[in-house]
């Protein structure tokens, strides 16, 4: 016999042999993890039929893949090894997925396409969106893969799985907002298990998720038994041709069991009754595929047998290899966590251009480098200029503050586009095109609302390279307009919180004051494969004292570098953004009524910050003010000045002062506005104060 229900026996066995495997390996880790070999253990049981039936009809290397953690079947379907997967359970430096530094589960292997993946729930879904609306760029520009980006295919699809608890979460009803309005090659798998942890179905949703979803216009919608492997490939087969005609997205909802607990940290049976436990176990894929091919004549029940001890044997020499495997090097955990080009200092940029204010600065960078760079792409809320059919007639609108005005003109909607008012979608979408090797440049329209777009940032783009041991990157530029100042701006348009990201391993910020700053520190970002923090303080848009003449296309100013703005002996300011201008208006007005001469330092860029700058500044003059816009408790001044008590104590003869916004948010009034932010008369007097201290 060569085949049996339309498929080859070989391919069947084989599958068979691999489901063994899956089941083995889940069996092997929880031994391990009793032993302390292991260190964490979640299984794949009960998913096996369906994650090998759809591997059958996905291509590695050529499709993408954001499977989550119950696809252990899948990724073995995939090709990735047994011994791969336990290399990754007991932290081995040869991990491919991370090399130690993720727990088992946490499916990553970039000659198979499959993304590193993280843990929050759900959060996957808009990279892998973002990722297929990257091949589609791509495939219409395969020169780009010349530059780094990626190559595609026409017919290629990503892959994205969640259980179905995670479809309470938001971003994957975001996700799929997006992939049908663009009709996208996406295929959505939702293995029903009926259990988040111990959380029933029944307490997630009001209805089942292959329902919920049908509202979705362009949607392909499939209910099917995920513990029948030939039901789920039969019905893969047209679903992903669906998919790879270019038609649209398509969701599987497939009920599957969970024959062993979440993880071996959960012991399913305080939640799950007896009775319950046994009837489920009836419908284990396993023993279905199983009894399929025998009853079927392709094995017999020995034969299965034989398979099964085979399947165990591999696994526990692959056990064996991974324990032999070499341990990850302590010295290497600040490795990969970013890779910032190394460029020279530029120096003083020529005074021959054009003077140009801030915001006229980065609107003329944004069209040099998209016109320089193909792989770059603007979208946000309210970044294009107007809807195709109308450009032609209207001025355009090209962001609130006209950063992005003639983007979309000058390049096309495929390169400057609006999104969905969905910050986490913004972000999202840009993880998986920079994972395509693109140059998004997301915008957020206001500081005050990036938010909800935390967990992209923190969770999927920052950690992307250090959590794929290098892997994977994310090459972005989130460009935020930032800070008060406005007059009117109140609580939700005025506000700053950057010491927040500086928190977060990963991301760089920038925070330029001036016009020929943000030119060289954007062209800057571009050239950076980790994604970056650009905050365009909005009152510095269009003030005078931020026009500079526009510096040539080759003046690029690294992340790091900071710039003395006044040069002085008697003390020392540390400050960024809006806050530059009125620390020199202070030290003016201190020099000339008193005769105290004031060094104001512009940090530019505080992830990272130019800590010899400071350390030199510090000991010429022995008193530091740190003066920033944010709020004083745990305003990123304070890890600066702990920086200098600790490293330049014996320099000082002060103690190091800080001025920060009051641990409010900024009011509407001005008059409260004013008292709540840092204002030149109450700098200039706290330096007066350090001076004579």
């Amino acid at each position: 016999m060569t085949e049996f229900r339309g498929y080859p026996v070989k391919e069947l066995v084989d599958d068979l042999r691999l489901a063994f495997a899956s089941r083995a390996i889940d069996d092997r880790e929880i031994a391990m993890q009793k032993q302390s070999r292991v260190y964490f253990q979640i299984s794949g049981a009960g998913h096996e039929a369906i994650g090998l039936a759809l591997a059958r009809h996905l291509r590695p290397g050529y499709d993408w893949f954001f499977p989550y953690y119950r696809e252990q079947a899948l990724v073995l379907g995939l090709g990735v090894t047994p011994t791969e997967v336990l290399l990754q359970a007991v932290g081995s430096a040869a991990d491919p997925s991370s090399g130690g530094r993720q727990m088992p589960s946490h499916w990553g292997h970039a000659a198979h396409h499959i993304v590193s993946q993280s843990s929050p729930t759900g959060s996957q879904c808009i990279p892998a969106v973002g990722c297929a609306e990257a091949g589609r760029y791509l495939v219409r520009r395969p020169h780009l893969s010349d530059a780094g980006a990626s190559s595609a295919h026409g017919d290629e699809l990503t892959y994205v799985s969640l259980g179905e608890g995670a479809c309470s979460e938001g971003e994957f009803w975001e996700s799929l907002n997006t992939a049908c309005n663009l009709h996208l090659p996406v295929l959505y798998v939702v293995p029903d298990n009926g259990f988040a942890i111990s959380v029933p179905v029944t307490d997630q949703h009001p209805a089942p998720v292959h329902e919920l979803v049908r509202g979705f216009r362009g949607l392909d919608v499939h209910h099917l038994d995920g513990t029948d492997y030939f039901g789920v490939r039969d019905a893969a087969a047209s679903i992903i041709e669906h998919i790879r005609a270019g038609v649209g997205p398509a969701l599987i909802h497939a009920d599957v069991v969970r024959p062993y607990s979440h993880s071996a940290a959960d012991t399913q049976s305080k939640y799950r009754s007896v009775e319950e436990l046994a009837e489920e176990a009836g419908h284990d894929p396993l023993d279905r595929f199983a009894r399929d091919l025998v009853v079927g004549g392709v094995l017999s029940e020995a034969e299965v047998d034989e398979l099964r001890e085979q399947a165990r044997q591999e696994v526990a020499d692959a056990a064996a290899a991974a324990l032999a495997a070499p341990r990850p090097d302590p010295a290497t955990v600040r490795d990969q966590v970013t890779d910032l080009p190394a460029l020279p200092d530029p120096g003083p940029a020529p005074d021959d251009g054009e003077p140009v204010p801030f915001g006229e600065a980065i609107k003329r960078t944004l069209h040099e480098a998209m016109a320089a760079d193909e792989r770059i792409r603007v979208f946000g809320e309210d970044v294009a200029d107007a809807r195709e059919q109308v450009l032609a007639g209207v001025e355009g609108k090209g962001g609130v503050f006209g950063t992005t005005h003639g983007l979309q003109r000058s390049f096309g909607q495929a390169r400057c586009f609006n999104t969905p008012l969905s910050e986490a979608n913004i972000i999202g979408r840009a993880v998986g095109q920079g994972v395509r090797g693109l140059r998004p440049a997301p915008e957020i329209q206001f500081f005050d609302y990036i938010w909800p777009a935390m967990t992209q940032l923190r969770s999927e783009a920052a950690t992307l390279r250090w959590r794929s041991n290098g892997s994977f990157t994310c090459p972005m530029v989130v460009r935020v307009p930032i800070g008060g100042y406005l007059t009117g701006g109140s609580i939700w348009h005025s506000q700053c919180g950057e010491s927040i990201f500086a928190h977060i391993p990963g991301l760089s910020i920038a925070m330029p004051s001036r016009a020929r700053d943000a030119a060289g520190l954007l062209r800057y970002a571009f050239r950076c494969e980790d994604p970056v923090l650009f905050l365009e303080h909005k009152h510095l848009l269009r003030q005078p004292d931020t026009v500079d003449p526009y510096p040539p296309e080759d003046w690029v100013l690294p992340f790091g570098i900071g710039d003395i703005r006044r040069s002085g002996d008697d003390v020392t300011v540390v400050t960024w953004g809006a806050t530059v201008a009125r620390s020199i208006e202070a030290a003016d007005r201190l020099a000339q009524r008193e005769g105290i001469e004031v060094e104001v330092i512009d940090l530019r860029t505080i992830a990272p910050w130019d800590r010899g700058l400071v350390a030199d500044s510090a000991a010429r003059t022995s008193r530091v003010l740190v003066v920033h816009e944010d709020t004083l408790t745990a305003g990123f001044g304070a890890e600066i000045a702990a920086w200098i008590g600790e490293h330049c104590f014996a320099d000082l003869d002060a103690p190091v002062r800080r001025i920060g916004a009051t641990d409010t948010p900024v009011a509407y009034e001005p008059t409260l506005e004013d008292a709540i932010l840092p204002q030149v008369d109450g700098i200039e007097a706290a330096l007066l104060d350090l001076a004579t201290w």
